[in-house]
């Protein structure tokens, strides 16, 4: 079994020892995601995937043969994940929707339902409002919006968009779980947007390929574009109020959202931010970038630094100072950049914190602050 994007999107074909394709058993067109398991004794191959990227679900597929969904409780649209045993005969499937949380059922590989796994997870004690769209000229983008309780039809409402943009992460999903924190936002009187831009997975080679040498420019330009488009179906959204907030690389896309979209974005808070490409001390930059030394031009542009001089809004920085994956001195170098520059801003070191913040009551204060940030920016 070989896995690959020649012909544009994810495939997997059948090859002979020496190498010679048999066959393709699944097609670009199927949305292939992940590669689950093979049953020796029927000759099943299990994966799950969607040509819709904001789902992806449980199938199965001979060679010769279309694939099919495998029937797991869950007809509409969901995310599920799964584990088959050793001896291909039993699956575990855990499926989630905008509508309820992660269920984990058991399965025999001839369809036969054992049973569901017993959750002692909290059931959350509020509903999510969120509704998905594909707007936009050309292949469009997906989006989703969520609105606030006692949300008024006719009336303005300020806008946050919340954004990771870049590549192997999609925002826009069906997923009640991570969507819950986003409803709290919409909550305050907001209404939040997500997008996923050129860059993110599961829409085909070239959409994924297109942020080659250019981590901050088609990514940031397509959220506008998702945006206004966006705002053109709803017209509840007010695009005189809009902020933006991310993490890591949304982080990063929120910082410079405001600087090379100051008549766009009045606010943002940006989590983790990398703020200068040649200081991730991973190969993840160069596999998109390409090397410092041959692509300057390129790393100029992407730098948060860069466009420091252009920022407008009201911004404020977030970093763990002990963050091992995006170091705390990236936000240092931007908010020192800032400062050089005259530029106000605002920064919240989240004193011995990792990259992720796992302590409940840190958690509470950070979300409210960042709530209180965007209130205060966007008011009327």
């Amino acid at each position: 079994l070989w896995f690959t994007e020649r012909n544009g999107a994810p495939e997997v074909e059948l090859r002979a020892p020496d190498g010679t394709c048999l066959s393709i058993v699944v097609p670009a067109s199927a949305g292939y995601e992940a590669f689950i398991g093979y049953d020796d004794k029927r000759g099943w191959l299990y994966f799950t995937g969607s040509p819709n990227p904001t789902e992806s679900v449980l199938h199965r597929v001979k060679a010769g043969a279309a694939p099919e969904r495998v029937n797991t409780d869950e007809s509409g649209p969901a995310l599920q994940s799964a584990v088959m045993s050793k001896d291909g005969q039993l699956l575990a499937v855990a499926t989630t929707t905008l509508r309820y949380m992660p269920r984990v059922t058991v399965w025999r590989a001839d369809g036969t339902r054992m049973g569901e796994v017993p959750s002692v997870a909290q059931e959350p004690p509020l509903a999510v409002s969120t509704e998905l769209r594909k707007v936009g000229p050309g292949e469009g983008f997906h989006a989703a919006w969520l609105r606030p309780r006692g949300f008024q039809k006719g009336k303005k409402y300020p806008v946050v968009v919340e954004v990771y943009g870049g590549p192997h992460h999609l925002e826009v999903k069906h997923s009640l779980r991570e969507d819950l924190l986003t409803q709290w936002i919409a909550d305050h009187g907001f209404i939040v947007v997500k997008a996923d831009n050129r860059g993110t997975p599961r829409r085909g080679r070239a959409w994924e390929r297109a942020i080659k040498h250019d981590l901050g420019g088609v990514t940031l330009d397509d959220q506008v574009t998702a945006l206004r488009a966006l705002a053109a179906e709803v017209p509840e959204m007010d695009l005189s109020r809009v902020g933006i907030l991310g993490w890591s690389y949304g982080g990063y896309m929120a910082a410079l959202a405001l600087m090379r979209y100051p008549e766009v974005f009045k606010a943002g808070v940006a989590g983790a931010p990398v703020t200068e490409w040649r200081d991730y001390d991973t190969h993840y930059t160069e596999r998109y970038m390409g090397l410092p030394q041959e692509r300057e031009d390129a790393y100029r542009r992407a730098s948060v630094l860069t466009h420091a001089k252009n920022l407008s809004g009201a911004l404020l920085l977030v970093h763990g100072t002990a963050d091992d994956n995006v170091y705390f001195f990236h936000t240092l170098k931007l908010s020192d950049a800032l400062f050089r520059e005259g530029k106000p801003h605002g920064l919240l070191p989240l004193s011995d914190f990792t990259h992720m913040v796992a302590d409940p009551l840190v958690t509470e204060r950070l979300q409210q602050r960042v709530v209180d940030h965007l209130r205060d920016a966007l008011r009327p």
